[in-house]
């Protein structure tokens, strides 16, 4: 059962938190709106779309976003206000244990932690599929492709090359299409250039030569004078002859679309638990160079939620402590702590996206090593 203190710390908690949620998300409308005007009035789109489908979705993805830090502040401001009026240590002469006391705020951290792994694996997806919609639609510009040398495995056996790829004319310059078997080059088709069809999903090769090759017969037939599957002394072995193809165009349907080739990293907001996990796996099959990234965004749906129980310990421990400057000093530190945090997780993830740092381990260190902060500075903060 929940005591009057419980009910009053649980309210304050989530108070607190949820008037600096609007607050700070109508600063945001405000300022998005301001920075889109001029795009809003060359859209098409409709007032009901820009507010439905737009404005809707940004204020569940920025509420989602910024939900760590602001539980941390709202934590520091009520507390930190409790401890001012000397309503901590009243609760401590009361004969209560400061476990005790601190029991609602783990209470209501858990409530915010199911809560923000509700919105994070269930409905944030589909949020971001409408909003990044509205936005490849009315404000993106067109989508280029930095990278060289792009290399795909299609399936088993079957790689794509383009030595660069122009994303707006659905063009791949100095495409190859190789097919191994059994550790062998078996067909090469080179092109100068493969234009892709959106409509019908196939690519248009155009100056294109292929190469068709025989089974190699191996070192030892050709040593033994013997071709494959002659009896020896029956025939002589020779190096099988190509057959080579040239023409000018060629349709040819292949399993690879031009977004599988790259797109916009934002997309991965948009994709549920399933698709993500297909993403990844279909990444790591092709070479693609961009699985960690999505790896990141993956695991970071669920260790966000639980920073909120490593907030929760450090914002516990500073501001039930009455000191002098209050409040203000309990924000300071709450906001250089929350920095470093932030810092914390950009590092660890550019590490991940850009090394061979494992992924996984890179999105939760943060929350281990604050964790273990937080632990410290509770257990000194009954003495």
């Amino acid at each position: 059962m929940f005591k009057t203190l419980d009910r009053y710390i649980i309210r304050q908690f989530l108070g607190t938190f949820f008037l600096s949620l609007v607050l700070i998300m109508s600063i945001a409308v405000v300022f998005d709106i301001s920075e889109k005007t001029e795009d809003f009035a060359k859209a098409t789109a409709t007032m009901k779309e820009i507010v439905v489908d737009y404005y809707i979705n940004f204020i569940i993805y920025y509420s989602n976003l910024f939900s760590g830090l602001l539980i941390f502040i709202a934590l520091l401001l009520f507390t930190s206000r409790m401890a001012g009026r000397s309503e901590v240590i009243a609760s401590l002469s009361s004969g209560i244990s400061f476990h005790r006391f601190a029991r609602p705020y783990f209470v209501t951290a858990t409530i915010l932690t199911v809560i923000s792994l509700y919105v994070n694996i269930f409905l944030l997806p589909h949020a971001n599929q409408k909003r990044l919609a509205f936005e490849k639609a009315h404000i993106w510009s067109t989508y280029r492709l930095e990278e060289h040398h792009v290399l795909r495995e299609i399936q088993p056996g079957e790689i794509a090359y383009f030595e660069s790829v122009d994303v707006p004319k659905l063009t791949g310059y100095r495409f190859s299409l190789e097919r191994w078997q059994d550790g062998q080059l078996r067909r090469k088709l080179l092109s100068d250039r493969a234009v892709f069809d959106t409509v019908s999903g196939k690519w248009t090769v155009y100056d294109y030569m292929i190469r068709d090759i025989p089974p190699d017969p191996g070192f030892k037939a050709l040593d033994q004078g013997t071709a494959p599957g002659v009896p020896p002394g029956e025939g002589k072995a020779r190096m099988p002859a190509e057959r080579i193809t040239r023409g000018a165009v060629l349709d040819t349907v292949i399993a690879l679309k031009l977004s599988d080739l790259g797109q916009r990293l934002d997309i991965a907001a948009a994709l549920d638990r399933k698709q993500i996990a297909e993403f990844i796996r279909a990444e790591k099959a092709r070479g693609g160079s961009k699985a960690a990234y999505y790896e990141v965004e993956q695991q970071q749906r669920t260790s966000y939620p639980f920073a909120t129980y490593v907030f929760t310990l450090i914002g516990v421990g500073i501001a039930s402590r009455k000191v002098r400057g209050g409040t203000g000093v309990h924000l300071v530190l709450g906001v250089l702590l929350s920095l470093l945090y932030v810092f914390a997780m950009k590092m660890t993830t550019v590490a991940a996206t850009n090394s061979a740092f494992n992924p996984t381990l890179a999105v939760w260190m943060p929350n281990i090593l604050f964790g273990i902060v937080g632990a410290l500075i509770y257990w000194k903060a009954p003495k």
